[in-house]
């Protein structure tokens, strides 16, 4: 039905209209091309590849035929889209009044053979296919040539035109529908009328209506009116083709919609173009999608836009013509100096995948997942603590109960034997104090293993300060003691003052209350809480304790420190005083190896990461408070046990009098 209306639609002329007068043609067949013909004041030519054919092989034995093997139905839409922009020039008379434009169109099949034979139809003034031979028609007003066919025929036929300095108008073909001449646009079905404003047509519009507006200009120019002017009257201007080209360079009007159409130097439509996308459906029909444009203007430069997002692409995208697509885990890296699509492939940087071929970059995982070997997912990131379960946790565990076992056998070793004089000479209670504090101290690295809970990080750092203090005051009350008590054997000595239990217990106390107030402050100000660490070690998740204020813990541990220091001065200058159980000595030591393990801490502390800071405090908990226990408590256990007969009273008194 579609195809019906279309041929209603059509002009009745034909090529043959005028009968030949001239005895030079080719021998046609029956099935001849098509060919549109409308006289008028000027002409405007048209071949345009329309309907796919097939010729019959060439005998050189017969004249030459055109004969068409077989010819494909089609509708000649981009013709009525020709013939529709004629027909509304000349309806609104919008060159000249009593001025008409003509056409003259053919249909050269895709073949250059049947492109040339219509371009010398064109040139002829007659019927017969004579160039520069009046026969039949007296003049040729071929005003300019239309053609949208392939690039060869498209060479072929600007090589002849160009002879004749006639314009060849570029022309977009692709689907185009029209109307009747005497038919108004709104009366036709909307699939005919879509057809004529589709985009291809759109430009075959254009480009005939620039034509017949730079023919309005030249005939509008004083310079080519003046200069036919003859005897006092204007004579009517013929516009030769060779004329109009001054006129379609750099040329601005506006169509029938109102938008603007230009022309660039070359007389081609520079307008805004549109960039379509064709979409094949899952139904087999396909339709256009816009995904950018190209804006070209007489006063600025060409701008081109285009929306990647808007793109269809088939099921694989088409790589790039000089480098491969960039694989899962890689990212496109410009190269400086070439081309946009010829990029290189990186690898993601540490830390960061890519999802897809062709990333412009590389994405970071959530804090909680880590990318994969290939990079190309992220995976959950292992949660790891200092456990019980694993060999490092095991062995500290194992060494803090065996410290804890050894300090409660010291502890029951030396009230067994609290009678005897090695016991008593060593200030017997300040040394069950010394021994319960280390106990507590071995017992608080229990608080430092296992997944960290809220009472436990709350206790573990304010037990082991006020522990340690504890035990550190214990040796230093001991120290003074050792010192107060030779002091005090000098006649007049005020020291015999200090003498008894009172000095010790002042010290201990002061010290202790001092670092359990520091502590108090801490927990009350910014108490630590159980925190996971994302970032410290990569692809894991440390489950640790926050500390919660920073220098409130380190001021703790200097505090522990300073404690030390004074305890170690001090032993070091009673070390040479007189005595069988002279414990300065033992103390020196026991500090020296106290203060070197919590020297070292501190780097160590600051120098790794998740849960190996935690076993750096546990190891320095527990070889500082060996060093406690060994140095001071080890040398008596050895007399308790293996040398009874160096525990009395005698052996005492004759290392006092040696002054030993």
């Amino acid at each position: 039905m579609a195809g019906l209306l279309v041929l209603l639609l059509l002009p009745v002329s034909a090529c043959g209209v005028l009968r030949p007068k001239c005895p030079l043609n080719l021998i046609r067949d029956g099935n001849k091309p098509w060919c549109y013909y409308r006289p008028g004041d000027h002409l405007i030519g048209g071949i345009i590849s329309e309907t796919p054919i097939q010729f019959q092989l060439t005998i050189f034995s017969e004249p030459p035929y055109t004969r068409l093997h077989g010819k494909g139905v089609t509708v000649p839409w981009r013709v009525l889209s020709f013939l529709l922009a004629i027909q509304e020039i000349n309806g609104h008379s919008q060159v000249r009044p009593n001025l008409t434009l003509g056409y003259n169109t053919h249909d050269d099949y895709y073949d250059a053979r049947m492109a040339l034979e219509a371009l010398v139809d064109l040139a002829s003034t007659g019927p017969s296919n004579v160039p520069n031979y009046h026969c039949g028609r007296q003049q040729n007003n071929l005003l300019a040539v239309f053609e949208g066919g392939e690039p060869e025929i498209s060479g072929q036929i600007a090589n002849v035109l160009n002879l004749y300095k006639i314009p060849q108008p570029a022309m977009s073909v692709k689907g185009q529908t029209g109307c009747r001449e005497k038919e108004r646009l709104e009366t036709l079905p909307q699939d005919i009328i879509q057809g004529a404003l589709s985009l291809d047509s759109y430009n075959i519009y254009n480009s005939v209506q620039a034509v017949a507006h730079a023919l309005k200009t030249a005939y509008s120019s004083r310079s080519v009116a003046s200069a036919l002017r003859a005897g006092g009257r204007s004579v009517l201007p013929v516009v030769q083709p060779w004329q109009l080209h001054s006129f379609m360079r750099n040329f601005q009007f506006h169509n029938t919609s109102i938008n603007g159409v230009y022309l660039d130097e070359n007389g081609n439509p520079a307008a805004d173009l549109d960039l379509m996308n064709w979409v094949l459906f899952s139904n087999t029909s396909f339709g256009a999608v816009k995904c950018g444009g190209v804006e070209r203007q007489v006063s600025s430069g060409i701008k081109f836009t285009i929306d990647t997002d808007a793109i269809v692409w088939p099921e694989t995208v088409p790589h790039s013509r000089c480098t491969e697509s960039c694989p899962l885990g890689y990212t496109k890296m410009t190269q400086e100096g070439k081309p946009h699509c010829c990029y290189m492939c990186i690898r993601c940087a540490e830390g960061t995948i890519s999802t897809q071929e062709d990333a412009d970059h590389c994405d970071r995982c959530p804090e909680n997942e880590h990318p994969n070997k290939a990079q190309d997912r992220c995976v959950p990131k292992m949660v790891t603590f200092l456990s019980y379960k694993e060999p490092l946790g095991t062995v500290l565990a194992f060494f803090a109960l065996f410290l804890s076992l050894s300090t409660a056998l010291v502890l029951g070793l030396f009230i067994r034997h609290l009678e005897t004089p090695l016991v008593k000479a060593n200030n017997r209670d300040l040394s069950y104090l010394l021994l319960v504090s280390l106990l507590l101290s071995f017992g608080s690295s229990f608080l430092f293993i296992g997944r960290p809970r809220k009472v436990t990080c709350l206790l573990r750092q304010t037990a082991f300060s006020i522990v340690f203090s504890l035990a550190v005051s214990s040796l230093l009350a001991k120290t003074i003691t050792v010192v107060v008590a030779f002091m005090a054997t000098k006649p007049g000595s005020r020291m015999r003052r200090w003498l008894g239990k009172s000095l010790a217990n002042a010290i201990i106390l002061s010290c202790s209350t001092l670092q359990a107030g520091l502590c108090t402050v801490w927990l009350g100000l910014s108490p630590p809480f159980p925190d996971a660490d994302m970032r410290s070690v990569p692809r894991h998740i440390t489950l640790q304790c926050n500390e919660g204020s920073t220098a409130l813990f380190y001021g703790a541990l200097g505090y522990m420190g300073f404690l030390a220091a004074v305890c170690f001065t001090v032993a070091f200058l009673a070390r040479k005083l007189p005595g069988a159980f002279n414990e300065a000595k033992l103390i020196t030591f026991s500090m020296l190896v106290f203060c070197s393990v919590w020297v070292s801490f501190v780097p160590a502390y600051l120098s790794t990461k998740g849960k190996y800071t935690v076993a750096v405090q546990v190891f320095s908990i527990l070889a500082s408070g060996a060093g406690l226990l060994g140095c001071t408590f080890l040398p008596k256990c050895y007399i308790l046990l293996l040398r009874p007969d160096l525990n009395t009273k005698e052996h005492l008194m004759v290392k006092v009098k040696g002054g030993t």
